[in-house]
């Protein structure tokens, strides 16, 4: 997005270029935006980028269009990790805010960043940016799952809220599972990601939501069934037109846009004014709802142009000259040893297949929680296992990629199988490969886990969600209940409570977790 103000203008998360191995494309396309446009986006006078993954750190795209000097508007998380990076790709100038506060970095122009750091997200964090300028308000919340909504809020009535609402993960598609069992969990999913979308549009209550953030269309062949065009398909990744329905089904405005739509606030009229609020697209609107309605023929058109592309990129695949156990060894066996409180929340062998490809052979290494250990797997059991083109996991070691989950996962170019439920603390391994990030991961695993002592933590009050007392903050991520939780009783065996941040799962009679049984149970109890 581009915010266009009086007092200056911020580019946010510009990302053209394809991510995750040629696997994410933008869609609509961007590649066709107007001189004019291009020009105003390459001379904004702020940089503000949410977050390290690919689709909004557009590594390829910074380092050529923008100037080095552009200020960029530095999230406070809690570690330097994002300004070490923008400053590798040459960059000089950084305004480092604080959570939450609102920082005036023009004459008449304040923002406030809200971070979310939770080691789900990667220790970099993730991040939120509210824009204050000419009486008016913008949250460009992209895909932070921030907690708290009310501090959002916190900063005066919002007029435009850009609001992530389809999936941006590999799960289920990824997993070895039944058919019809894969396409309900997909289907259950993006329920729950509609169900936390709304919540964060009724709390936050903005004049109009612009649907953002999602979703990317695939054109690799290998990956275009990933896409959603009638609903049918095993996928997470339903379009705007989806969510435009449901917003307008609730009675909100939902603010239709693709690459080069302008969103105009008219200040000139009151907050709840009909024209307070704009939308023009760079074309017809006739060509704009052709994008949706012959989604299939758009797309096979979009793959058209790019097949060379894709081609070209996938042939560079080939595998440095690298002893890749060796490798994996000498650095993840230190980071093993640094956490113990993960490595026992893992507590099983976790198989990394590097599969066979042109000029390489397959490599079948285990990752031994209990003992700490990387080595060849022997056919010893194991609970979980990842199986890679072998040409991809020698890539990101050669780079040695301290976060998987960005560099390769995101890709879904992997087959994934489990034994059991969700382990998150799988994952946190994979995202927090280098001494700094295992130190937080470690710690809020050892946080997470330690038991709750009223003499030395303070409690916050339990509240009431519908005929049950629960506590205030989701085990699984801390998010605010009042805000996220509900009842879900049909009537066919027991209630359950769900935390529509992420959609997990607990029993309204015990607690316990139903989405993963590892979890700490919920404290609930009938009113």
């Amino acid at each position: 997005m581009l915010i266009e103000t009086a007092a200056g203008s911020i580019l946010c998360d510009p990302w053209f270029e394809p991510a995750f191995f040629g696997s994410w494309f933008p869609f609509p396309r961007n590649d066709q935006l107007s001189d004019d446009l291009r020009d105003r986006i390459e001379r904004a006078d702020f940089l503000y980028i949410s977050h390290l993954h690919a689709d909004h750190h557009d590594e390829p795209w910074l380092r050529e269009h923008l100037r080095r000097d552009i200020p960029i508007l530095l999230p406070g998380f809690p570690t330097r990790e994002q300004q070490r990076t923008l400053a590798a790709l040459g960059f000089t100038e950084f305004i480092r805010t604080v959570d939450t506060v609102e920082t005036e970095i023009a004459p008449g122009l304040k923002v406030a960043i809200h971070i979310e750091s939770s080691i789900t997200d990667g220790p970099g964090g993730d991040s939120a940016l509210v824009a204050i300028a000419d009486d008016s308000i913008v949250v460009n919340q992209n895909d932070c799952r921030t907690n708290d909504l009310g501090q959002l809020r916190s900063h005066g009535p919002v007029d435009l809220h850009w609001l992530q609402y389809s999936g941006a993960i590999w799960y289920p598609m990824v997993y070895e599972m039944d058919a019809n069992e894969k396409k309900a969990a997909c289907d259950a999913k993006v329920a729950a990601q509609f169900a936390r979308a709304m919540r964060y549009v009724e709390k936050i209550d903005a004049r109009a939501v612009a649907p953002s953030a999602g979703p990317p269309c695939f054109l690799d062949p290998d990956l275009f069934g990933l896409n959603m065009i009638d609903g049918t398909e095993s996928t997470i990744f339903p379009d705007q037109t989806a969510f435009l329905a449901m917003l307008d089904d609730a009675g909100r405005f939902g603010a239709s846009n693709i690459p080069g739509t302008t969103i105009s606030i008219d200040t000139t009229v009151g907050f709840d004014h009909p024209d307070r609020i704009s939308i023009t697209h760079p074309i017809p609107e006739a060509e704009v709802d052709a994008i949706f309605s012959d989604k299939r023929g758009y797309l096979e058109r979009y793959q058209a142009d790019k097949i060379g592309w894709i081609d070209e990129m996938k042939a560079g695949w080939n595998p440095p000259s690298t002893d890749l156990l060796a490798s994996l060894q000498a650095w993840w066996q230190p980071l093993l040893e640094m956490a113990p409180t993960l490595c026992s929340q893992v507590g099983a062998n976790v198989v990394l297949r590097a599969m066979a490809g042109p000029g390489a052979d397959q490599l079948d290494i285990v990752i031994d929680f209990p003992a700490g250990e990387v080595r060849l797997h022997d056919g010893e059991p194991f609970a979980f296992r990842f199986d890679i083109d072998r040409r991809l996991v020698e890539t990101v070691a050669e780079q040695r990629a301290v976060d998987w989950s960005n560099s390769l996962l995101l890709s879904c170019r992997f087959v994934a199988w489990r034994e059991g439920e969700f382990n998150e603390y799988v994952y946190n391994f994979f995202k927090s490969l280098s001494r700094e990030r295992m130190k937080r991961a470690e710690a809020e695993a050892a946080r997470k886990l330690a038991p709750f002592d009223p003499d030395t933590m303070d409690m916050e009050p339990d509240i009431q969600v519908g005929d049950y007392i629960v506590q205030r903050r989701c085990p699984h991520r801390d998010a605010d209940l009042e805000a996220f939780g509900e009842i879900v009783d049909d009537g066919d065996g027991p209630a359950e409570f769900v935390c529509t941040l992420h959609g997990w799962r607990f029993d309204c009679d015990t607690g316990a977790c139903i989405t993963s049984p590892n979890e700490t149970p919920l404290r609930i109890r009938r009113a």
